[in-house]
C-alpha cells in the first residue's frame, strides 16, 4: 500500500476545501482502517465549506473533512477480534468517550465528549478513514455503497421520525430536505396514516413527491388549513417532525396540531427565535429535541427497514467522482438531494 492518499482538506480558515495528498492513517490496537468507496455530502459539510460562524467556531484547521461513508476494513489492529479484512461497513461517526453517566448507561449519542469524525477528528473525505472498531456498522449485500453512504443522514430521519409511535397517525413534517424527505419514507414505512410536507422550495416538494407517498404543500402559495380539509382531517395532526429550522414552519406546526400533539424537533434554527409558549402550554404539546442517532439501536433498525423494503434511494440526485466535489457542494448549495461522491 502506497504511503499517502487523496483527501479534502479544510486547509485554511476560510471558505472552499481542497483536494491533495495527505499520509495514510496510522491505527491504533482498537482502530480499523477503511478504504473508502463513496461519500455523502452533508448540511454540515456545506457549513464548513462556507465557514459560516459556527464552522469558525468547531473546526480546526488543517482538517480533513466529511462522515457519511461506506467501503471495506482494509486492516485491523491488534484488539479487534470481531470484524475481518473485507467487511463492507459503514460507521457512526460520533466518536464518545467511556466517562459519562450517559455513556456508562448505554445512552452513548448523548455523551458530552462526543467528537465528530469530519468536524472534530480527521474525516471520510479521502481513500482512507481509521475508525474505532466500536464504531463500525457492518452492511449486508442487501445496502449497496451508495445507500451505505447516506445511513448518516438516514439515521437521523428515523431517530427522529421514531420518536413516537406513528402507527395510523397524521404527521407533519416541515423542510423538505433529504432529511425530511426520508422522515416521511420511514413514516410511511412504519404505517402512518396522512404524510404531509412542507416547505417554499418548490424543487424539494417536487422532488418530496417522486421519494416518498406524501402530500407535498408550498406554504408560501397553499394554506395548510385548506390541506387538512382536502384530507378529511378534523383535529389536526398528531405528530409533527420539525426539520427545517425556521422558526415560522415551528409556530405554523403547532398551530396545526391536536391537542397534545407531540413534536420530535431535529431542525435548529439559526440564532435566538422567540417562542409563543403560552401555545404549546394551552394544547398540552410534547417536545422533544432529537440529535444524531441513538448509538446502535437507530443502526439497527434503518438497516432492517431497508433489508424489509424502505426505499430511499430516490433522495440522491448527483452521483459525482470526488474529483468532481466543488460540483457537488455548488448543488448542495441550490437546493439539491443527497450528492454521493466516488472515491474508488
Amino acid at each position: 500500500m502506497k504511503n499517502t492518499m487523496q483527501a479534502l482538506v479544510k486547509t485554511t480558515p476560510a471558505p472552499g476545501l481542497t483536494l491533495q495528498q495527505e499520509p495514510i492513517p496510522e491505527i491504533g490496537p482498537e482502530d480499523v482502517l477503511i478504504k473508502i468507496n463513496k461519500t455523502g455530502i452533508c448540511g454540515t459539510d456545506l457549513h464548513i465549506w462556507n465557514w459560516d460562524d459556527w464552522a469558525q467556531r468547531t473546526v480546526p484547521t488543517p482538517l480533513i473533512t466529511g462522515h457519511e461513508f461506506a467501503g471495506e476494513v482494509v486492516a485491523i489492529g491488534r484488539d479487534v477480534h470481531d470484524i475481518s479484512i473485507g467487511q463492507r461497513c459503514s460507521g457512526e461517526g460520533h466518536l464518545i468517550g467511556k466517562k459519562s453517566r450517559q455513556s456508562r448507561a448505554g445512552k452513548f449519542h448523548l455523551d458530552p465528549e462526543t467528537r465528530g469524525i469530519g468536524v472534530n477528528e480527521q474525516g471520510a473525505f479521502a481513500q482512507y478513514l481509521r475508525l474505532p472498531a466500536f464504531n463500525v456498522v457492518p452492511l449486508p449485500d442487501a445496502i449497496d455503497d451508495e445507500i451505505g453512504a447516506i445511513l448518516d443522514p438516514l439515521g437521523n430521519a428515523v431517530h427522529t421520525a421514531l420518536s413516537y409511535d406513528l402507527v395510523g397517525e397524521d404527521v407533519l413534517i416541515t423542510g423538505a430536505g433529504p432529511i425530511g424527505i426520508m422522515a416521511a419514507c420511514v413514516a410511511r414505512h412504519v404505517g402512518a396514516r396522512h404524510v404531509v410536507i412542507t416547505d417554499i422550495d418548490q424543487r424539494r416538494l417536487d422532488l418530496a413527491s417522486t421519494v416518498a407517498d406524501v402530500v407535498p404543500v408550498n406554504v408560501a402559495k397553499e394554506d395548510l388549513k385548506d390541506i387538512e380539509g382536502a384530507l378529511k382531517m378534523r383535529e389536526g395532526f398528531d405528530v409533527g417532525l420539525e426539520m427545517s429550522g425556521s422558526q415560522q414552519a415551528l409556530d405554523q406546526m403547532v398551530e396545526n396540531l391536536v391537542m397534545g400533539g407531540r413534536i420530535a424537533l431535529l431542525g435548529i434554527p439559526p440564532g435566538k427565535s422567540p417562542v409563543d409558549w403560552s401555545r404549546i402550554v394551552f394544547k398540552a404539546i410534547t417536545i422533544k429535541g432529537v440529535y444524531g442517532r441513538e448509538i446502535f439501536e437507530t443502526w439497527y433498525k434503518m438497516i432492517a427497514m431497508l433489508e424489509n423494503g424502505l426505499n430511499v434511494r430516490g433522495v440522491i440526485t448527483h452521483r459525482l467522482k470526488a474529483s468532481d466535489y466543488a460540483q457537488g457542494f455548488d448543488a448542495m448549495a441550490h437546493g439539491s438531494g443527497k450528492v454521493v461522491l466516488d472515491w474508488t
